[in-house]
């Protein structure tokens, strides 16, 4: 499968469904889109379509976090990141060695490991598209209308790979008039940022809309050996839209984006004192205080780039009944280099390159009928996630490259319908059935030099039956299998009052199985049969709604999940005589997560209000794999513990011929680990993150002046790390134990105009 092609395909199967008439119905991402409210969240009158049609956030019985536009502005939240400090149970930091990665984890449940071939456990959508790759996804906050956070399993509505939870990342519509608005940030680090999004009508039926993205800012720290900055960034973003509306009941969707991240190679921190090795005749390195600084000295090169292009249609055939078709490709390439030692010296040194293509049809049927509503719909996805690694080991003098590719062949079939059995009393009940065809190819051999050449190395392949190497290549399999499940849902919900509903929920999901990309058959010949899926059984009961006239808005779940097969990968270092190091994704047996979430905002009256959260996760293993199960006693990314509150004040009279609104929030996080077992060194401790936002908008509603203070208590906490510690005299890894921190302290100033 190459990109060109599934381009094309895609375009024309776009034009044939425009010539079929068939289009989509107005939902969050049309012309006849929902507007989220920012600062009522959750409340009666905040409009989602976390089941593919719009409801009120209150009506939906599933456990919903919803950010508009103007609640994340207000907020400070610079990209996606940003909301995990106010959504209970969720987890999204940038990955570890990376700029622009995502790690996403809710209730306990995702995929940390970003390796090509590996697809995360918390599904992404942008504009109701599946992003499988977490490569280029860690979004900034610009053209977006809103975001929802869905928790627990959507199997049903949302497919494979949703069984945390999943985030859709809905843009910005396109208005009746011309419009444009243009923004400038400057703040700590230097950081300078512009954004613009402007549209524009032609004519009676067609709307242009684009946008744009240039942000940029100096690193927070700098390899000490070059000078290079750390934690730097470099990127660039640009969309365009074209929407067609030849009649009342047709309606067209066309959308480009990209992205390119030209920011340095981020490298870690040393957590402990580091073994540079015999190679380099220096007996150590030590622990610098700015845990962005490095001690690397390796080519800061790192590149990534993430494009897509989709198309929608609506048709809506009676004022019942609307047909949906989404087209859409996408394509993202990624070169780095990391330096898992962070020592002056070749240690273990990773230069890598990625390559991911996607291609998705998907067609619904809605139906909105006056006691029954739903969704029907066909699903189709085609991918393949390629790669090419060293690990180069300075000490040895030697290189093991390991590449090889995963081709994804995914079709289902869904449905999901509601029924209101009387005015108040409402069930609903979906199913959907997913088929995934994997095939994996992995080869991973050893090199004698440092670097195999498509890296710049010297690297020769070793003739098999050296000692301590074993056969040479270590790995050279294809091998494919089949995977497929039923995922039903069935809920309860009852409307208390005309403003509180309740509800129960049942749901599974399932995260289709595959191949382990750097699987060593030596060490671990299991790895040739890859890995099988993982199933989550969710059990949930919540409580939506306001009371004392709205003065006080409610949302709360409680949960029950039984999670088995769950993917682990783990990474352990061979000991003497055998050199290498052994990758096992491993199904981890039998687990129970439980816990509860609530959300909520208080407006007593007056220019103050408050918003917050509080998230519990209990995580624990009941069976563990007897391969790896000294391993695996720990959830990662999953603190017990997530809270949030905001206070807010909002000028009862004119500022400056404008209005004034500044919040203060604090978001907490109990410990965090960081692999699937404890390792003191690099796994996080409790933490709070303090920011201060101030925003003034004049009465035109022109312009808007804004001050961010993020963490403002410059509070290092890791979000990540590597840990091969020394075992041989030598140490031939660089005694690896580093850690990836979260943003420092920094302040931004921003201008905003729109017209």
């Amino acid at each position: 499968m190459t990109y060109n092609f599934h381009m094309r395909t895609m375009l024309l199967a776009g034009v044939a469904t425009a010539a079929l008439g068939v289009a989509t119905p107005g939902l969050a991402q049309t012309a006849a889109a929902p507007q989220a409210k920012a600062d009522s969240q959750p409340s009666s009158e905040v409009v989602v379509t976390a089941r593919r049609r719009e409801e009120n956030l209150k009506d939906v019985p599933i456990a919903v976090t919803v950010f508009s536009a103007r609640k994340l502005e207000l907020s400070g939240i610079q990209d996606i990141t940003g909301l995990q400090q106010s959504t209970p149970n969720l987890t999204m930091q940038v990955a570890r060695g990376s700029n622009s990665s995502t790690t996403a984890y809710i209730r306990g449940i995702g995929q940390q490991d970003p390796l090509w071939g590996f697809e995360p456990g918390v599904g992404l959508y942008i504009d109701d598209v599946y992003v499988a790759r977490p490569q280029g996804t860690v979004l900034d906050i610009y053209n977006v209308d809103h975001v929802e956070v869905l928790r627990g399993p959507q199997g049903s509505l949302y497919g494979r790979n949703t069984v945390g939870g999943a985030v859709k990342y809905v843009t910005a519509n396109l208005p009746s008039e011309a419009t444009y608005d243009i923004k400038g940030q400057y703040g700590s680090y230097n950081e300078r940022d512009g954004y613009f999004t402007g549209s524009t009508p032609v004519g009676d039926m067609v709307r242009i809309g684009v946008g744009a993205e240039i942000s940029k800012h100096d690193g927070y720290g700098k390899d000490l050996l070059t000078g290079a900055a750390n934690y730097n960034k470099d990127v660039n973003a640009e969309r365009m839209t074209v929407e067609f509306r030849p009649t009342s009941k047709l309606f067209f969707r066309l959308s480009g984006d990209s992205f390119e991240d030209n920011s340095n190679a981020r490298q870690g921190h040393r957590e402990v004192v580091g073994d540079n090795g015999p190679a380099q005749g220096a007996p150590s390195v030590p622990v610098t205080s700015n845990p962005y600084d490095d001690y690397s000295g390796m080519s800061p090169k790192n590149k990534v780039t993430n494009s897509g292009l989709s198309f929608l249609a609506q048709y809506e055939a009676t004022d019942q009944l609307t047909f949906k078709s989404i087209t859409a490709s996408r394509h993202g390439y990624t070169r780095t280099n990391i330096d898992f030692a962070d020592v002056p010296g070749p240690e273990f040194q990773v230069p890598g390159s990625y390559n991911d293509e996607q291609f998705s049809q998907e067609f619904q049927a809605l139906f909105t009928g006056q006691r029954l509503k739903g969704v029907l719909g066909l699903y189709y996805f085609d991918a393949l996630s390629g790669g090419d690694a060293d690990a180069i080991l300075g000490n040895l003098g030697l290189t093991l490259n390991f590449h090889g590719d995963v081709t994804t062949k995914s079709i289902a079939g869904f449905g999901d319908f509601s029924y209101d059995l009387t005015d108040r009393l409402q069930v609903s009940a979906g199913l959907r059935w997913t088929q995934d065809q994997r095939t994996g190819f992995v080869y991973r051999y050893f090199e004698a030099g440092l670097g195999s050449p498509e890296f710049g190395g010297n690297g020769v392949p070793l003739p098999s039956g050296v000692p301590g190497i074993g056969p040479n290549p270590r790995t050279d399999y294809t091998n494919s299998h089949t995977f497929s499940d039923a995922t039903p849902r069935l809920s309860v919900s009852y409307k208390l009052t005309d403003a509180l509903t309740s509800y129960a929920s049942f749901g599974e999901g399932f995260k289709s199985g595959g191949f382990d990309m750097r699987g060593d058959a030596f060490l671990s010949p299991q790895t040739v049969n890859g890995y099988n899926p993982e199933y989550v059984t969710s059990y949930e009961a919540g409580l939506k709604g306001s009371f004392f006239d709205h003065r006080l808005a409610l949302s709360t779940a409680i949960y029950y999940a039984d999670y088995t097969n769950m993917q682990v990968t783990v990474q352990v270092a061979a000991t003497p005589p055998a050199i290498g190091i052994a990758s096992v994704v491993d199904n981890a047996g039998k687990s129970h997560v439980d816990g509860f979430e609530l959300e909520g905002r208080a407006a007593p009256g007056g220019p103050f209000s408050a918003n917050f959260s509080l998230g519990l996760t209990d995580a624990n293993f009941v069976k563990t794999p007897q391969l790896t199960a000294s391993l695996i006693d720990v959830f990662q990314n999953a603190p017990r513990w997530t809270g949030y509150v905001q206070l807010v004040y909002a000028a009862p009279q004119e500022v400056l011929n404008g209005h004034f609104i500044a919040n203060v929030s604090a978001s907490y996080r109990s410990q965090t680990f960081q692999y699937s077992y404890a390792i003191p060194q690099i796994d996080q401790p409790a933490y709070t993150l303090v920011d201060l936002n101030a925003v003034w908008t004049s009465n035109s509603k022109h312009w808007e002046v804004a001050l961010h203070g993020l963490n403002i208590g410059d509070v290092h906490y890791r979000t990540g790390g590597y840990y091969f510690p020394g075992a041989w005299p030598s140490s031939i890894y660089g005694n690896t134990v580093t850690a990836f921190y979260g943003n420092p302290r920094t302040i931004l100033f921003s201008l905003n105009y729109k017209y």
